[in-house]
């Protein structure tokens, strides 16, 4: 039996055809939410919402959380409970790349909206629970403290 191979350059084409309409999603969400975003130079769109004086986020340091994740539909997937945020290792932890990058745009005191394209989320497959595959994710998130120094 004879395996096809499938044609790379089509699979090129069909990826760059989910990250556009993955964008145009993620743009007219901030539209409806009225959200003003950044986008950094990985794909990462970010309003700062509580800007407070302050060193940001390094890698090497502790990141003192708390969060709610949704999905662009609203839906909530994950968040911290009140008074328990959660923490992570930055750059070093297993999270979302997109969180990593976003989180070291704060310092502590901040808040922020965090949109994450699925390719510095949780990708093709999701995270086989609460994210479905090829999902945005958007982080409301404030930046507790920060721990440790940094590497």
């Amino acid at each position: 039996m004879q395996r096809t191979v499938p044609d790379a350059e089509a699979l090129i084409k069909e990826n760059k055809e989910a990250i556009r309409l993955e964008d145009r999603d993620i743009e007219l969400y901030a539209q409806r939410m009225g959200i003003a975003t950044t986008t950094t130079g990985r794909g990462v769109r970010y309003q700062v919402i509580r800007d407070v004086e302050g060193a940001s986020v390094q890698p090497g340091q502790w990141a003192i959380v708390n969060y709610r994740l949704e999905l662009l539909n609203g839906d909530t997937a994950y968040h911290t409970q009140p008074g328990e945020p959660e923490a992570f290792l930055v750059e070093m932890d297993d999270v979302e790349s997109g969180l990593h990058e976003g989180v070291q745009l704060l310092s502590p005191g901040d808040s922020a909206v965090l949109i994450i394209p699925s390719y510095r989320a949780h990708g093709l497959i999701g995270d086989q629970d609460r994210i479905p595959r090829r999902s945005t994710v958007v982080y409301h998130i404030g930046l507790v403290k920060v721990s440790g120094e940094a590497r």
